[in-house]
């Protein structure tokens, strides 16, 4: 064994310290921001802390969440999505328009739905890794087409930019109870997407922590030619980033149609800069390589509290993205502190 590998290997054996472990944690600094945030309105708002206050912030934050949980993963591997949510969109118009259009139940269109929007997933991580352009190029190039798309064909089909309703249709009550039902646990009504999202956190957690392709992903993100040099499959894991960016887009827009059971084809646009920001709150670097699935989840609930507390705060909500853009600066200022803290006590 060689001096440097010796020399890595004795690294992970030494005994670090509860504070330096958190410290090396990148979604430390969400989770400070997370805390000052709740504080902060759990004083200005008197209804922040009820019950349904609160059900109605990790509603809120589980909306942005499920998608900000494999875009966090994606930026972790070092690349962007910028058609994350017309492809939210997309998924529900599929949906939608083939089951009312082939008068099917409800569930082949979500199926069709799936197929079509891990397809266009696939898409994105091949271009990727035919062509070598950057990621920001390729995925803006598809959110143009899924815009026009969307809007086109359900004008084509429909005649008009929504969806015609599928509410009365076989299927539907239970698409609705997977999708979009509520549940009550201790007293308090939740959303099932609480649910979703709190599953998907937990398995891209034990993804990146537990298993070979969460090796993968960081290594990835740290640099393809090395990672491709010491046996990384690049290019599949790659693919399989954006596979999965499209099945919890897949995930969000079925819950958009369940919940409405029409669909404006126009929704969507600029929800991308939102699950980005969240991944970035939450520990994320923009270079890749750095951040987790917990942190995205941090980021996201941020969202939810600051969206809601402006409400329960009564005021003008016109402040809201005021709010979020100064949170982005600050919680990318202190992570960037945390992470050289980091490294400088190893």
């Amino acid at each position: 064994m060689s001096t440097a590998t010796t020399a890595r290997a004795d690294e992970r054996l030494v005994h670090r310290g509860v504070l330096r472990r958190m410290l090396g944690r990148p979604e430390l600094g969400a989770v400070v921001g997370a805390a000052a945030v709740f504080l902060f309105f759990s004083f200005v708002a008197d209804s922040f802390l009820r019950a349904s206050s609160l059900s109605t912030v990790l509603y809120a934050s589980s909306t942005i969440g499920i998608m900000a949980v494999p875009v966090a993963l994606l930026m972790i591997g070092g690349e962007f999505d910028l058609s994350t949510g017309v492809m939210v969109t997309t998924s529900a118009l599929v949906s939608s328009m083939f089951s009312y259009q082939m008068t099917a139940n409800v569930w082949v269109g979500v199926g069709v739905s799936l197929l079509t929007t891990l397809a266009i997933g696939f898409f994105n991580g091949f271009m990727l890794t035919r062509t070598k352009l950057p990621s920001f190029i390729i995925t803006l190039g598809t959110f143009l087409m899924l815009t026009g798309l969307n809007l086109g064909f359900t004008k084509l089909i429909s005649g008009t930019v929504s969806t015609k309703t599928i509410g009365d249709m076989e299927g539907f009550g239970s698409a609705h109870a997977v999708f979009a039902s509520h549940l009550t646990v201790g007293g308090v009504d939740l959303q099932v997407t609480i649910l979703w999202w709190f599953g998907l956190v937990a398995l891209a957690t034990w993804i990146l922590l537990r298993t070979r392709v969460g090796n993968w992903i960081f290594a990835v993100g740290g640099g393809s030619d090395a990672a491709r040099a010491v046996g990384v499959p690049v290019n599949k894991t790659k693919i399989g980033l954006y596979m999965a960016v499209a099945f919890c887009a897949w995930i969000s827009g079925q819950h958009l149609l369940m919940s409405y059971d029409v669909v404006q084809s126009g929704e969507g646009v600029g929800n991308e800069f939102l699950y980005i920001i969240a991944a970035v709150i939450g520990g994320c670097l923009m270079t890749g390589g750095y951040g987790s699935a917990i942190g995205s989840a941090v980021g996201a609930f941020i969202f939810g509290m600051t969206s809601k507390g402006i409400v329960y705060a009564q005021w003008n909500p016109d402040w809201f993205k005021f709010f979020l853009g100064a949170m982005l600066l600050l919680a990318t200022l202190l992570n960037a502190w945390v992470r050289k803290r980091a490294e400088a006590s190893k």
